[in-house]
């Protein structure tokens, strides 16, 4: 993906430039809000998602249901174990995380002045 996350902001912008052109029937800031919104948000869910998964909320429910997949079918091949797969807290990519934080934190702020811009003028 891309390292620089400045670089990676200015697409994420030109996105929102691009969704608020497609997409809205009257150009005004308004519309420009609304999709910034609709890519913050998404951004949004996603980081947390990732901090729900980084925190190890979904290793015991992974575990018990590859024991019990384990136990419930005799699956007899020893060479692929339901003890040694990794938990999705330890698959879990802390740069990827770090970048997509910074991208919602990002456009949440630019959400955020130009709500300020819209309701002061």
């Amino acid at each position: 993906m891309f390292k620089n996350k400045w670089k990676f902001l200015l697409l994420n912008l030109f996105i929102c430039l691009l969704i608020f052109l497609i997409f809205s029937s009257a150009y005004n800031l308004l519309n420009f809000i609304n999709s910034v919104f609709y890519l913050s948000f998404f951004y949004l869910i996603t980081v947390l998602f990732m901090y729900t998964a980084k925190g190890g909320f979904f290793d015991g429910v992974t575990f018990g249901f590859r024991r019990f997949n384990t136990l419930m079918f005799k699956k007899n091949d020893y060479l692929e174990s339901w003890r040694d797969k990794p938990l999705p807290s330890e698959k879990f990519n802390a740069s990827l995380y770090q970048r997509l934080k910074f991208q919602s934190i990002s456009l949440l702020v630019l959400l955020l002045i130009l709500l300020v811009l819209y309701y002061t003028m």
